[in-house]
């Protein structure tokens, strides 16, 4: 590998493990896996996009196949086809429309199972500080940015698969392709482009990741869509696994069972994020007080509120704010 990232390597996509960007940081690991980090270019915007087409993604040149973790974050969209792909120790069955995204620290041993013929994958590469500039470098403050909220990290499942709805398919290729072609071309204005596209893409995931009942049903999952429409009318209020598990007339353990093995998170996981997403939104866009925000999102009190905040993203509400505004 050249390690240029400058723009497509043609690697492969669906296997969102070691980038063609990547480079081996010797020394860390992450439960005994390496870490690969971002290999950075002098003039060259912080971000990478490979295509795959056809061929066997895990196959290419430079690419691990054994268990490793990379510290930046992996975007992948199917434009094209289906199969089962291996990550974070489970298959997930991907098909067209399907958005996997890995967030930073999450060990990844990348396997692919499907006829690879027809399939099209576009997969983007980037450190956390490509969108949250202020503080370059730092490996935690990107918790706290907006726009990377989706990429929630270890604590609540560090790899997601999300659906784009149809009528949204073109715009995410072409996404894609305007970055790629930005990156590959290089011209008068190019880093400056790539990040716009970058974000364009970012603010269009974070969008998607607050939906997560409609992609639920569009996956035909309609057990799972039933408990998350029952967190979204409840979550401000007190709620329990016995009473969701009663709503969807399932035992408690049953329901836990479904849950953690259709989305790698618990129910109480997913209730914690809702209030938390809610959380966010009312610190960017309202003047309310911590205490306020806390009795707004089913907590009792902003202490509370504050240390589920910083175990899901690494800073206190108050930072958060500062940090959406600034932004």
């Amino acid at each position: 590998m050249s390690g240029d990232n400058g723009g497509s390597s043609g690697g492969p996509g669906p296997s969102s493990g070691a980038p063609p960007v990547g480079r081996l940081v010797t020394g860390r690991r992450v439960d005994g896996a390496p870490v690969y980090g971002y290999a950075r270019t002098a003039g060259v915007p912080p971000v990478a996009v490979a295509r795959f087409e056809g061929g066997h993604p895990g196959h290419s040149e430079g690419w691990p196949h054994q268990a490793h973790a990379h510290d930046f974050i992996v975007l992948g969209y199917v434009e094209r086809g289906s199969g089962r792909l291996r990550l974070d120790g489970r298959w997930w069955a991907v098909s067209e429309g399907d958005l996997v995204v890995v967030a930073p620290g999450e060990v990844v041993a990348p396997e692919w199972d499907a006829d690879t013929a027809e399939v099209a994958v576009w997969t983007a590469f980037f450190p956390p500080d490509a969108v949250e500039r202020q503080s370059p470098g730092t490996f935690g403050s990107w918790r706290a940015h907006p726009l990377l909220f989706p990429f929630v990290g270890r604590r609540a499942g560090g790899v997601q698969r999300l659906t784009v709805p149809e009528d949204e398919r073109g715009a995410w290729a072409r996404h894609f392709a305007d970055l790629d072609r930005e990156l590959r071309e290089r011209r008068e204005g190019s880093a400056e482009a790539a990040l716009a596209h970058l974000t364009l893409l970012l603010v269009d995931l974070a969008r998607l990741a607050t939906d997560v009942p409609g992609h639920l049903r569009l996956r035909d999952e309609p057990l799972l869509a039933a408990v998350f429409d029952l967190i979204e009318r409840r979550f401000a209020e007190p709620i329990s696994l016995r009473e969701v598990a009663d709503a969807v007339g399932l035992t408690a353990g049953h329901l836990t069972t479904v849950v953690g093995r259709r989305t790698g998170r618990t129910v109480q996981q997913w209730i914690t994020e809702r209030r938390l997403a809610e959380a966010r939104r009312l610190l960017s866009e309202t003047e309310l007080t911590v205490q306020a925000v806390a009795g707004r999102v089913g907590y009792a009190d902003a202490g509370y509120l504050t240390r589920r905040f910083r175990a899901a993203h690494g800073v206190p509400p108050q930072e958060w704010r500062r940090a959406a505004r600034a932004g």
